[in-house]
């Protein structure tokens, strides 16, 4: 009877090291998913991509993000259609009340909506168009010229692991449709009369 309980033991042993064997690197796997989107979003949060990616609302202490669209960008329903009329002096910069829109001598810059929603937002775009659009300040990579306040100077500094990860984070949070407009051009100058 021993003998049998030793071969039973025996092979117990050994299916638990075979699932082990496969299971190992998968959990691996997991762990490393888990910390790669651990780490993308520290680097949002840190980054103050909601600051201006996700709309404002007026809340019980004033303006705050609103988190019901986090990082969805300018609202589509918030028509802004002409540069705001520059202040003079040192102030060169309007922003909406939203804090999504922003107005200077570049025009208007609409925050792009950064979630993964495949029609409004990032979710066809891959990691490689991703870091292509940080590192040549380009939508898309090869496109228009990515717009203030976008730190765009900054950014391009971040390792190609620190951009896979806000990407794989980007790409987890819930999409929002929220179709932004295309940036607005400056006003014309005034001539003097």
């Amino acid at each position: 009877m021993n003998q049998v309980m030793a071969k039973k033991s025996c092979r117990a042993f050994a299916a638990l090291a075979l699932i082990g064997t496969f299971a190992a690197p998968a959990m691996a796997a997991e762990t490393a998913d888990a910390n790669q989107l651990a780490r993308g979003k520290y680097l949002v949060t840190v980054g103050g991509c909601n600051d201006c990616h996700t709309p404002f609302k007026v809340g019980e202490n004033g303006p705050e993000p609103d988190m019901s669209r986090m990082l969805s960008g300018h609202p589509e329903g918030f028509a802004i259609d002409a540069p705001a009329t520059m202040p003079a002096g040192p102030w060169i910069v309007a922003i909406a009340a939203s804090n999504s829109a922003f107005s200077g001598p570049w025009g208007v810059s609409f925050a792009a909506n950064l979630t993964p929603d495949a029609e409004t937002g990032l979710g066809k775009w891959t990691l490689q168009t991703f870091v292509q659009t940080i590192r040549t300040g380009r939508h898309m990579g090869r496109g228009r010229k990515i717009l203030p306040p976008m730190p765009i100077p900054m950014y391009k500094h971040f390792t190609d692991e620190d951009l896979a990860a806000i990407f794989t984070y980007l790409q987890s949070i819930p999409a929002v449709k929220n179709r932004v407009p295309e940036p607005l051009p400056p006003a014309p100058a005034k001539s003097a009369s």
